[in-house]
């Protein structure tokens, strides 16, 4: 059974850092494409592409609003995918998602092309 499973959300204030981990199980991180999705409140649901890495090699995509404040890593040896975010702002924050496919490269996964697997999420508050 493929699985997601997120933590490392919580309440932070504006400038501050968390780093969020994504747990795969029942297939390797290594061999799908691996992204995070932010669910913003108030946005009717509507969820956008944050980062999203390669399947084939580190190629990574971040959505312009986090670029040079979010870093997106892999740790095969883990089974497990981080998002590091600095410098965070009140419009980051939302539910977290990951999610991941085989069918897709980093971009194609951010745009929500499509998708195998994607977990509950974890909710990041970022206020003073």
């Amino acid at each position: 059974q493929l699985r997601l499973v997120e933590s490392g959300g919580g309440l932070v204030q504006p400038g501050g850092s968390l780093k969020l981990s994504c747990e795969a199980s029942g297939f390797s991180v290594a061999t799908y494409a691996i992204g995070w999705f932010r669910q913003a409140p108030g946005k009717g649901n509507v969820a956008s592409g944050v980062s999203c890495i390669s399947s084939r090699d580190d190629t990574k995509f971040y959505e312009d609003s986090v670029k040079g404040r979010f870093t997106l890593s892999r740790d095969n040896a883990k089974n497990t995918v981080y998002l590091q975010m600095d410098d965070l702002k009140p419009e980051d924050t939302g539910l977290y998602y990951c999610v991941g496919g085989t069918l897709y490269n980093e971009y194609q996964l951010c745009r929500a092309y499509g998708m195998d697997v994607r977990g509950a999420g974890t909710l990041v508050t970022v206020s003073s």
